[in-house]
């Protein structure tokens, strides 16, 4: 389970190329040096959120020994495990060797690499590597690049402890950058890349294999696992203009990313404004413009392993 490379933030599905998770077919022409930097600019610049999450998370969940990031990166999401947890060992699980290596990099750059172990594997076999059942598995928008979510999620349900949770964030809200009307171009932008991004989104799920069509309710799919005491919480990133410079790094990254993997499916004029809006001599540019912000919402979902 590689990441894909032309996963971008939030959709309507809230996945992103902060944790897009492909399958492995593409890896020759992913350049993985950008690809890390680009995931970790997102996680770094969403840590608040994930923090929120976490310390969500750490209220039912106490003193677990064994923490796994299914489909974890370069691990920004994996530290903040360690550093909530104290005293847990954290194992990132990632179709890519060498995110892996950051990962273990970031672990030892915050002072936790005794507790921080790695298993490069696909999704969900990897999870069989584990040497012990874990207390808490979190699944960040890595469950929808499987094509049998159902089965994935079943597979998750049974690497837990009796007593465990399994945490997935899915869904949530497509994120905004810029007003809806931006003084040129046609209003609406983004709502318009939203809807060309659903239909992508849609047709990578169908090209999986063994794709397997189901209802995204969360909770019931969790239940269906054989998980109890389903919960379901939103947290918001809302970074508001003016943008910093790394906010509006992130922006930039983006809407370039946008521009590069869907360009084609929206119209000349729609494309027309991305290029103004991505050129770093317009002062309209989002390099450059005082109305840029970040406003996401991620929504994660958890269940627990009955005892």
């Amino acid at each position: 389970m590689a990441h894909h490379h032309d996963d971008r933030h939030g959709h309507g599905h809230g996945h992103g190329y902060g944790h897009g998770h492909g399958h492995g077919h593409d890896d020759g022409d992913i350049d993985w040096a950008e690809m890390a930097h680009l995931l970790e600019t997102q996680a770094e610049l969403f840590a608040p959120l994930y923090e929120r999450a976490l310390n969500w998370l750490a209220k039912e969940v106490t003193e677990p020994g064994l923490i796994v990031d299914a489909g974890s990166g370069p691990g920004v999401i994996a530290c903040l495990f360690a550093e909530t947890f104290p005293g847990a060992r954290v194992v990132a699980v990632d179709g890519s060797e060498p995110l892996l290596q950051r990962a273990r990099a970031r672990a030892e750059r915050q002072g936790v690499a005794d507790r921080f172990g790695t298993v490069a594997g696909e999704l969900p076999d990897a999870l069989g590597d584990l040497d012990y059942p874990a207390d808490l598995l979190w699944a960040s928008r890595s469950v929808h690049h499987l094509g049998d979510q159902r089965a994935a999620l079943a597979a998750c349900a049974e690497r837990l402890a009796p007593g465990g949770t399994l945490a997935v964030m899915e869904g949530g809200l497509p994120a905004r950058f810029l007003p809806r009307d931006i003084g040129f171009g046609r209003p609406g932008l983004q709502a318009r890349i939203d809807a060309v991004e659903q239909d992508r989104f849609s047709r990578m799920r169908a090209e999986l294999p063994g794709s397997v069509a189901v209802v995204e309710d969360w909770p019931a799919l969790l239940t269906a696992a054989g998980l109890r005491h389903t919960r379901s919480r939103t947290f918001l990133l809302d970074l508001p203009a003016p943008a910093t410079e790394r906010a509006r790094a992130y922006v930039a990254a983006a809407l370039t990313h946008t521009r590069d993997v869907l360009g084609g499916e929206l119209d000349a004029g729609d494309r027309a404004t991305l290029d103004r809006l991505l050129d770093p001599d317009d002062g309209a540019s989002v390099h450059h413009r005082p109305d840029v912000f970040v406003l996401a919402a991620h929504t994660v979902h958890s269940a627990v392993r009955p005892v």
